[in-house]
Protein backbone atom coordinates (compact mmCIF):
# COMPACT_ATOMS: atom_id res chain seq x y z
CA UNK A 1 0.00 0.00 0.00
CA UNK A 2 1.53 3.55 -1.10
CA UNK A 3 2.13 6.47 1.59
CA UNK A 4 1.61 9.61 1.15
CA UNK A 5 4.81 12.17 1.37
CA UNK A 6 3.84 13.71 4.71
CA UNK A 7 3.18 9.84 6.15
CA UNK A 8 6.75 8.90 5.19
CA UNK A 9 7.77 11.97 6.46
CA UNK A 10 6.29 11.54 9.71
CA UNK A 11 7.12 8.89 12.78
CA UNK A 12 5.33 8.11 15.91
CA UNK A 13 7.16 10.95 17.85
CA UNK A 14 6.02 13.67 15.11
CA UNK A 15 7.99 14.98 11.85
CA UNK A 16 11.06 13.66 11.18
CA UNK A 17 13.78 15.96 11.75
CA UNK A 18 15.56 17.85 8.41
CA UNK A 19 19.53 17.46 8.38
CA UNK A 20 21.25 20.78 8.56
CA UNK A 21 22.18 22.11 5.54
CA UNK A 22 25.45 22.74 4.76
CA UNK A 23 27.91 25.72 5.02
CA UNK A 24 28.64 26.97 1.62
CA UNK A 25 32.73 26.43 0.87
CA UNK A 26 34.20 28.94 -1.71
CA UNK A 27 35.98 26.91 -4.47
CA UNK A 28 39.62 27.09 -3.17
CA UNK A 29 41.41 25.02 -5.87
CA UNK A 30 39.96 27.50 -8.95
CA UNK A 31 42.89 29.60 -10.90
CA UNK A 32 42.25 31.40 -13.92
CA UNK A 33 43.21 33.90 -16.66
CA UNK A 34 41.03 36.77 -17.97
CA UNK A 35 42.90 37.68 -20.76
CA UNK A 36 42.40 39.35 -24.45
CA UNK A 37 44.45 38.76 -27.22
CA UNK A 38 46.65 40.68 -29.76
CA UNK A 39 42.74 40.12 -32.00
CA UNK A 40 40.79 41.34 -29.83
CA UNK A 41 38.99 38.05 -28.27
CA UNK A 42 38.75 37.74 -24.87
CA UNK A 43 40.00 34.35 -23.18
CA UNK A 44 38.68 33.37 -19.96
CA UNK A 45 40.33 30.12 -18.77
CA UNK A 46 39.75 28.07 -15.47
CA UNK A 47 41.06 25.09 -14.13
CA UNK A 48 38.99 22.58 -12.67
CA UNK A 49 39.73 18.83 -12.64
CA UNK A 50 36.95 16.98 -11.89
CA UNK A 51 37.54 14.95 -14.55
CA UNK A 52 40.16 14.66 -17.34
CA UNK A 53 38.20 16.70 -19.82
CA UNK A 54 38.29 20.81 -21.23
CA UNK A 55 35.06 22.38 -22.28
CA UNK A 56 35.16 25.58 -25.10
CA UNK A 57 32.40 28.19 -25.36
CA UNK A 58 32.72 30.54 -28.00
CA UNK A 59 30.37 33.62 -27.91
CA UNK A 60 30.48 36.22 -30.79
CA UNK A 61 27.92 39.14 -31.25
CA UNK A 62 26.57 38.61 -33.78
CA UNK A 63 23.73 41.21 -34.42
CA UNK A 64 21.96 42.52 -38.13
CA UNK A 65 19.72 44.99 -38.92
CA UNK A 66 18.85 43.62 -42.58
CA UNK A 67 15.90 41.76 -42.43
CA UNK A 68 17.31 38.30 -43.72
CA UNK A 69 20.02 38.44 -41.30
CA UNK A 70 18.11 35.70 -39.27
CA UNK A 71 17.66 33.57 -42.01
CA UNK A 72 21.29 33.95 -43.34
CA UNK A 73 22.57 33.46 -39.51
CA UNK A 74 20.52 30.15 -39.09
CA UNK A 75 21.89 28.76 -42.24
CA UNK A 76 25.53 29.82 -41.65
CA UNK A 77 25.82 28.44 -37.83
CA UNK A 78 23.87 24.92 -39.16
CA UNK A 79 26.92 25.03 -41.75
CA UNK A 80 29.78 26.27 -39.87
CA UNK A 81 31.58 22.76 -39.05
CA UNK A 82 30.31 20.69 -41.98
CA UNK A 83 33.83 21.44 -44.10
CA UNK A 84 36.68 23.88 -44.84
CA UNK A 85 39.47 23.91 -47.24
CA UNK A 86 41.29 21.18 -45.86
CA UNK A 87 38.55 19.31 -43.89
CA UNK A 88 35.33 17.87 -45.14
CA UNK A 89 32.64 17.46 -42.99
CA UNK A 90 33.77 13.64 -41.94
CA UNK A 91 37.42 14.87 -41.33
CA UNK A 92 35.39 17.40 -38.54
CA UNK A 93 34.02 14.91 -37.02
CA UNK A 94 36.89 12.16 -37.28
CA UNK A 95 39.57 14.47 -35.86
CA UNK A 96 37.01 15.25 -32.77
CA UNK A 97 36.26 11.97 -32.40
CA UNK A 98 39.95 10.53 -32.13
CA UNK A 99 40.31 13.51 -29.15
CA UNK A 100 37.01 12.09 -27.35
CA UNK A 101 35.86 15.57 -28.69
CA UNK A 102 32.77 17.13 -30.06
CA UNK A 103 31.44 20.93 -31.31
CA UNK A 104 28.31 22.32 -31.79
CA UNK A 105 27.05 25.74 -33.06
CA UNK A 106 23.75 27.84 -32.65
CA UNK A 107 22.89 31.30 -33.22
CA UNK A 108 20.62 33.67 -31.94
CA UNK A 109 19.79 37.62 -32.12
CA UNK A 110 22.60 38.40 -30.55
CA UNK A 111 25.58 35.48 -30.67
CA UNK A 112 26.49 33.05 -33.01
CA UNK A 113 27.28 30.55 -30.24
CA UNK A 114 29.91 27.46 -30.48
CA UNK A 115 30.43 25.11 -27.72
CA UNK A 116 32.07 21.57 -26.99
CA UNK A 117 34.11 19.44 -25.24
CA UNK A 118 37.72 16.88 -25.85
CA UNK A 119 40.16 15.16 -23.59
CA UNK A 120 42.26 17.56 -21.80
CA UNK A 121 45.34 16.13 -24.30
CA UNK A 122 43.20 16.59 -26.83
CA UNK A 123 43.08 20.95 -26.20
CA UNK A 124 45.06 21.73 -29.35
CA UNK A 125 42.95 19.60 -31.70
CA UNK A 126 39.65 20.88 -30.27
CA UNK A 127 40.94 24.76 -30.67
CA UNK A 128 42.61 23.91 -34.25
CA UNK A 129 39.49 22.75 -35.83
CA UNK A 130 37.82 25.06 -33.85
CA UNK A 131 39.99 27.78 -35.85
CA UNK A 132 39.95 26.20 -38.72
CA UNK A 133 36.19 26.50 -38.90
CA UNK A 134 36.22 30.32 -38.07
CA UNK A 135 38.71 30.94 -40.34
CA UNK A 136 38.12 28.92 -43.01
CA UNK A 137 34.41 27.29 -43.31
CA UNK A 138 33.65 26.80 -46.86
CA UNK A 139 29.65 26.93 -46.72
CA UNK A 140 29.74 23.91 -49.40
CA UNK A 141 26.58 24.84 -52.32
CA UNK A 142 25.34 21.27 -51.41
CA UNK A 143 25.67 21.66 -47.41
CA UNK A 144 23.91 25.13 -47.57
CA UNK A 145 21.12 23.72 -49.56
CA UNK A 146 21.21 20.25 -47.10
CA UNK A 147 21.04 22.90 -43.99
CA UNK A 148 18.16 25.25 -45.88
CA UNK A 149 15.98 22.47 -46.33
CA UNK A 150 16.15 20.99 -42.41
CA UNK A 151 15.58 24.53 -41.36
CA UNK A 152 12.45 25.32 -43.21
CA UNK A 153 10.90 21.78 -42.05
CA UNK A 154 11.60 22.93 -38.73
CA UNK A 155 10.46 26.53 -38.74
CA UNK A 156 7.11 25.11 -40.30
CA UNK A 157 6.69 22.85 -37.57
CA UNK A 158 8.10 24.86 -34.45
CA UNK A 159 5.46 27.66 -35.90
CA UNK A 160 2.54 25.96 -34.75
CA UNK A 161 3.52 25.29 -31.48
CA UNK A 162 1.75 27.15 -28.74
CA UNK A 163 4.84 28.01 -27.24
CA UNK A 164 6.41 29.69 -29.72
CA UNK A 165 3.44 31.64 -31.25
CA UNK A 166 3.11 33.38 -27.49
CA UNK A 167 7.25 34.04 -27.59
CA UNK A 168 6.87 35.55 -30.94
CA UNK A 169 3.86 37.89 -29.89
CA UNK A 170 5.30 39.13 -26.56
CA UNK A 171 8.77 40.22 -28.27
CA UNK A 172 6.35 41.96 -31.21
CA UNK A 173 4.58 43.27 -28.10
CA UNK A 174 7.30 44.49 -25.92
CA UNK A 175 9.60 45.27 -28.89
CA UNK A 176 7.78 45.96 -32.04
CA UNK A 177 10.27 44.94 -35.09
CA UNK A 178 13.79 45.34 -33.16
CA UNK A 179 16.31 42.68 -34.44
CA UNK A 180 16.31 41.04 -31.29
CA UNK A 181 13.00 39.71 -31.88
CA UNK A 182 14.07 38.00 -34.48
CA UNK A 183 14.55 34.77 -32.38
CA UNK A 184 13.29 32.68 -35.50
CA UNK A 185 13.35 33.41 -39.31
CA UNK A 186 10.54 32.96 -42.00
CA UNK A 187 10.69 30.46 -43.73
CA UNK A 188 10.40 32.17 -46.70
CA UNK A 189 13.48 33.79 -46.01
CA UNK A 190 15.82 30.98 -45.42
CA UNK A 191 14.48 30.19 -48.71
CA UNK A 192 16.03 32.89 -50.28
CA UNK A 193 19.65 32.00 -48.98
CA UNK A 194 22.08 31.01 -50.92
CA UNK A 195 25.93 29.90 -50.46
CA UNK A 196 27.15 33.22 -51.16
CA UNK A 197 25.35 34.72 -48.77
CA UNK A 198 26.47 32.73 -46.20
CA UNK A 199 29.97 32.87 -46.87
CA UNK A 200 29.55 36.57 -47.13
CA UNK A 201 27.91 37.18 -43.73
CA UNK A 202 30.79 34.71 -42.46
CA UNK A 203 34.03 37.12 -43.76
CA UNK A 204 31.90 40.25 -42.42
CA UNK A 205 30.39 38.75 -39.68
CA UNK A 206 32.68 35.95 -37.94
CA UNK A 207 35.13 38.62 -35.90
CA UNK A 208 37.45 38.09 -33.15
CA UNK A 209 37.29 41.37 -31.36
CA UNK A 210 34.68 41.85 -28.67
CA UNK A 211 34.09 37.53 -29.08
CA UNK A 212 35.00 35.88 -25.85
CA UNK A 213 36.57 32.45 -25.39
CA UNK A 214 35.62 30.15 -22.23
CA UNK A 215 37.85 27.25 -21.30
CA UNK A 216 37.39 24.94 -18.29
CA UNK A 217 38.89 21.66 -17.61
CA UNK A 218 41.53 20.02 -16.37
CA UNK A 219 44.46 22.56 -18.02
CA UNK A 220 46.45 24.74 -16.01
CA UNK A 221 44.86 28.39 -17.22
CA UNK A 222 48.19 29.89 -18.66
CA UNK A 223 48.90 26.67 -20.75
CA UNK A 224 45.13 26.80 -22.12
CA UNK A 225 45.57 30.72 -23.43
CA UNK A 226 48.81 29.95 -25.07
CA UNK A 227 46.73 27.49 -26.85
CA UNK A 228 44.45 29.77 -27.74
CA UNK A 229 46.82 32.10 -28.58
CA UNK A 230 48.23 30.12 -31.38
CA UNK A 231 45.00 28.44 -32.49
CA UNK A 232 43.80 31.57 -33.53
CA UNK A 233 46.66 33.44 -34.68
CA UNK A 234 45.32 33.67 -38.13
CA UNK A 235 41.76 35.04 -36.76
CA UNK A 236 42.46 38.72 -37.31
CA UNK A 237 40.04 42.06 -38.67
CA UNK A 238 40.01 45.26 -37.81
CA UNK A 239 36.38 45.66 -37.14
CA UNK A 240 34.54 44.56 -33.95
CA UNK A 241 31.97 42.05 -33.99
CA UNK A 242 28.92 43.79 -34.13
CA UNK A 243 26.09 44.06 -31.17
CA UNK A 244 22.47 44.96 -31.11
CA UNK A 245 21.41 48.39 -30.24
CA UNK A 246 19.60 48.76 -26.91
CA UNK A 247 16.45 48.40 -26.09
CA UNK A 248 13.85 50.72 -25.52
CA UNK A 249 12.19 50.27 -21.84
CA UNK A 250 9.42 48.47 -21.36
CA UNK A 251 6.15 50.79 -21.55
CA UNK A 252 3.35 49.00 -19.02
CA UNK A 253 0.34 48.92 -20.23
CA UNK A 254 -2.79 46.71 -20.88
CA UNK A 255 -2.31 43.13 -21.82
CA UNK A 256 -2.93 42.33 -25.15
CA UNK A 257 -4.82 39.52 -26.29
CA UNK A 258 -3.79 37.33 -29.30
CA UNK A 259 -6.14 35.50 -31.52
CA UNK A 260 -5.84 31.85 -31.89
CA UNK A 261 -9.20 30.41 -32.70
CA UNK A 262 -9.69 26.62 -31.64
CA UNK A 263 -7.20 26.69 -29.05
CA UNK A 264 -8.34 24.79 -25.92
CA UNK A 265 -5.29 26.79 -23.87
CA UNK A 266 -4.40 30.20 -23.39
CA UNK A 267 -0.65 31.37 -22.80
CA UNK A 268 0.34 34.11 -20.40
CA UNK A 269 3.58 36.09 -21.25
CA UNK A 270 3.78 39.13 -19.09
CA UNK A 271 7.30 41.07 -18.61
CA UNK A 272 8.49 44.34 -16.65
CA UNK A 273 11.37 46.15 -17.48
CA UNK A 274 14.05 45.02 -14.36
CA UNK A 275 17.55 45.16 -13.44
CA UNK A 276 21.01 43.89 -14.75
CA UNK A 277 22.91 41.75 -12.76
CA UNK A 278 25.46 44.01 -11.44
CA UNK A 279 22.74 46.53 -10.10
CA UNK A 280 23.25 46.47 -6.20
CA UNK A 281 19.61 45.34 -5.79
CA UNK A 282 20.34 42.62 -7.74
CA UNK A 283 20.92 40.05 -5.73
CA UNK A 284 17.67 40.72 -3.62
CA UNK A 285 15.94 40.90 -6.62
CA UNK A 286 16.70 37.82 -7.38
CA UNK A 287 15.52 36.08 -4.20
CA UNK A 288 11.67 37.52 -4.34
CA UNK A 289 11.77 36.64 -7.41
CA UNK A 290 12.20 33.29 -6.52
CA UNK A 291 9.45 33.47 -3.62
CA UNK A 292 7.19 34.98 -6.19
CA UNK A 293 7.56 32.06 -8.97
CA UNK A 294 11.24 30.85 -9.51
CA UNK A 295 10.87 27.91 -8.02
CA UNK A 296 8.63 24.71 -8.05
CA UNK A 297 6.94 25.94 -4.25
CA UNK A 298 7.02 29.54 -4.98
CA UNK A 299 3.91 31.53 -4.27
CA UNK A 300 3.09 31.38 -7.52
CA UNK A 301 2.76 27.74 -8.45
CA UNK A 302 1.28 27.13 -5.06
CA UNK A 303 -1.45 29.39 -6.00
CA UNK A 304 -2.27 28.89 -9.55
CA UNK A 305 -1.17 25.12 -9.72
CA UNK A 306 -1.17 23.52 -6.50
CA UNK A 307 -4.15 25.46 -4.60
CA UNK A 308 -5.92 26.00 -7.88
CA UNK A 309 -5.64 23.42 -10.22
CA UNK A 310 -5.25 25.99 -13.07
CA UNK A 311 -1.79 25.16 -15.11
CA UNK A 312 0.65 22.20 -15.17
CA UNK A 313 3.45 24.81 -14.91
CA UNK A 314 3.96 28.32 -13.98
CA UNK A 315 7.21 30.48 -13.36
CA UNK A 316 8.89 33.81 -13.14
CA UNK A 317 12.39 34.85 -14.50
CA UNK A 318 14.78 36.78 -15.65
CA UNK A 319 16.11 37.89 -19.15
CA UNK A 320 18.81 39.58 -19.57
CA UNK A 321 18.50 41.74 -22.66
CA UNK A 322 21.15 43.96 -24.78
CA UNK A 323 22.07 46.57 -22.13
CA UNK A 324 19.50 45.78 -19.80
CA UNK A 325 17.22 42.99 -18.31
CA UNK A 326 13.26 42.44 -17.91
CA UNK A 327 11.21 40.29 -15.35
CA UNK A 328 8.77 37.89 -16.92
CA UNK A 329 6.00 35.46 -15.39
CA UNK A 330 4.64 33.14 -17.91
CA UNK A 331 1.75 29.86 -18.05
CA UNK A 332 -0.55 28.20 -19.96
CA UNK A 333 -4.15 27.37 -18.35
CA UNK A 334 -6.98 25.75 -20.04
CA UNK A 335 -9.39 28.06 -21.52
CA UNK A 336 -12.20 28.53 -18.88
CA UNK A 337 -10.01 29.16 -16.00
CA UNK A 338 -8.07 31.92 -18.33
CA UNK A 339 -9.88 34.66 -16.05
CA UNK A 340 -9.78 33.10 -13.26
CA UNK A 341 -5.87 32.45 -13.52
CA UNK A 342 -4.66 36.00 -14.66
CA UNK A 343 -6.98 37.11 -11.48
CA UNK A 344 -5.30 35.12 -9.00
CA UNK A 345 -1.34 36.33 -11.10
CA UNK A 346 -2.57 39.65 -10.28
CA UNK A 347 -3.26 38.93 -6.60
CA UNK A 348 0.02 37.00 -6.17
CA UNK A 349 1.53 40.15 -7.63
CA UNK A 350 -0.02 42.83 -4.99
CA UNK A 351 0.69 40.47 -2.30
CA UNK A 352 4.96 40.34 -2.95
CA UNK A 353 4.58 43.90 -2.52
CA UNK A 354 1.82 44.01 1.09
CA UNK A 355 3.37 40.66 2.35
CA UNK A 356 7.17 39.87 1.34
CA UNK A 357 8.76 37.09 2.03
CA UNK A 358 9.59 37.33 5.80
CA UNK A 359 12.69 35.56 7.72
CA UNK A 360 11.66 31.96 7.49
CA UNK A 361 10.88 32.15 3.65
CA UNK A 362 13.68 34.48 2.83
CA UNK A 363 15.89 31.71 4.28
CA UNK A 364 14.33 29.10 1.99
CA UNK A 365 14.87 31.30 -1.52
CA UNK A 366 18.47 31.93 -0.27
CA UNK A 367 19.24 28.55 0.29
CA UNK A 368 17.40 27.54 -2.73
CA UNK A 369 19.72 30.04 -4.93
CA UNK A 370 22.89 28.93 -3.34
CA UNK A 371 22.35 25.30 -3.80
CA UNK A 372 21.37 25.70 -7.06
CA UNK A 373 24.64 27.65 -8.43
CA UNK A 374 26.76 25.04 -6.58
CA UNK A 375 25.28 22.51 -8.48
CA UNK A 376 24.85 24.58 -12.05
CA UNK A 377 28.90 24.93 -11.61
CA UNK A 378 29.80 22.03 -10.07
CA UNK A 379 30.66 20.16 -13.59
CA UNK A 380 32.95 21.45 -16.23
CA UNK A 381 30.35 22.35 -18.90
CA UNK A 382 28.02 23.84 -16.30
CA UNK A 383 30.94 26.29 -14.98
CA UNK A 384 31.83 26.78 -18.93
CA UNK A 385 28.38 27.95 -19.79
CA UNK A 386 27.88 30.58 -16.69
CA UNK A 387 30.97 32.15 -16.95
CA UNK A 388 30.40 32.49 -21.18
CA UNK A 389 26.83 34.08 -20.60
CA UNK A 390 28.58 36.09 -17.32
CA UNK A 391 31.23 37.02 -19.47
CA UNK A 392 28.89 38.81 -22.63
CA UNK A 393 27.72 41.12 -19.91
CA UNK A 394 31.20 42.24 -19.30
CA UNK A 395 31.57 39.86 -15.95
CA UNK A 396 33.95 37.22 -15.26
CA UNK A 397 34.79 34.47 -12.74
CA UNK A 398 35.22 36.81 -9.73
CA UNK A 399 31.53 37.78 -10.19
CA UNK A 400 30.68 34.01 -10.00
CA UNK A 401 32.70 33.62 -6.80
CA UNK A 402 31.42 36.51 -5.46
CA UNK A 403 27.84 35.58 -5.50
CA UNK A 404 26.79 33.31 -2.75
CA UNK A 405 28.63 36.26 -0.41
CA UNK A 406 26.00 38.47 -2.20
CA UNK A 407 23.31 36.40 -1.34
CA UNK A 408 23.99 35.64 2.00
CA UNK A 409 24.17 39.39 2.62
CA UNK A 410 20.55 40.22 1.95
CA UNK A 411 18.42 41.18 4.57
CA UNK A 412 14.34 41.08 4.76
CA UNK A 413 14.01 44.65 4.41
CA UNK A 414 15.81 44.67 1.07
CA UNK A 415 13.95 42.33 -0.47
CA UNK A 416 10.56 43.79 0.80
CA UNK A 417 12.03 46.86 -1.13
CA UNK A 418 12.64 44.28 -3.99
CA UNK A 419 9.44 43.09 -4.03
CA UNK A 420 7.52 46.72 -3.85
CA UNK A 421 9.47 48.27 -6.35
CA UNK A 422 9.90 45.14 -8.62
CA UNK A 423 6.27 42.92 -8.19
CA UNK A 424 3.46 45.66 -8.60
CA UNK A 425 1.12 44.68 -11.02
CA UNK A 426 0.79 48.49 -12.46
CA UNK A 427 4.46 47.45 -14.07
CA UNK A 428 3.55 44.48 -16.33
CA UNK A 429 2.28 44.30 -19.62
CA UNK A 430 2.35 41.45 -21.72
CA UNK A 431 0.08 39.09 -24.05
CA UNK A 432 -2.42 36.39 -23.43
CA UNK A 433 -2.66 33.89 -26.98
CA UNK A 434 -5.59 32.09 -26.90
CA UNK A 435 -9.15 31.77 -28.39
CA UNK A 436 -10.89 35.37 -27.76
CA UNK A 437 -14.72 33.48 -28.46
CA UNK A 438 -13.72 31.70 -25.03
CA UNK A 439 -12.44 34.41 -23.26
CA UNK A 440 -14.86 37.00 -22.49
CA UNK A 441 -14.73 36.76 -19.42
CA UNK A 442 -11.44 38.91 -19.36
CA UNK A 443 -13.28 41.64 -20.44
CA UNK A 444 -14.94 41.62 -16.56
CA UNK A 445 -11.51 41.84 -15.32
CA UNK A 446 -10.07 45.05 -17.29
CA UNK A 447 -6.73 45.69 -18.76
CA UNK A 448 -6.69 43.11 -21.47
CA UNK A 449 -6.55 44.75 -24.84
CA UNK A 450 -9.04 42.49 -27.57
CA UNK A 451 -8.05 42.39 -31.11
Amino acid sequence: MSRTAEEIGRTELGPRPLPPLGEYRAATDLSYVDTVLDNGLRVVAVRQSTVPMVEVRLRVPFAGAEPRHAATAEVLSATLLTGTATRDRVGVDTELALVGGELGASVDPEVLSVGGNALADGLDTLLGVLADALTGAVHRDDEVAGERARLIERISIAGSQPSVIARKALQKHRYGDHPFTREMPEAEDVAQVGAEDVRALHRAAVLPRGSVLVLVGDVEPGTAVAAARAAFAGWTAEASAAVLPPLPELTPGDLLLVDRPGAVQSQFRLSAQSIVRTDPRYPALQLANLAFGGMFSSRLVENIREDKGYTYHARSYSEFTPDGATLLIDTDTASDVTGGALREIRAELARMVATPPDAAELETVREYAIGTLLIATSSQGGLASQIAALAMLGLGVEYLLGQPGRLKAVTVAEVAAAAAEFFAPGRFTGVIVGDAAKLGSLRELGGVTFP
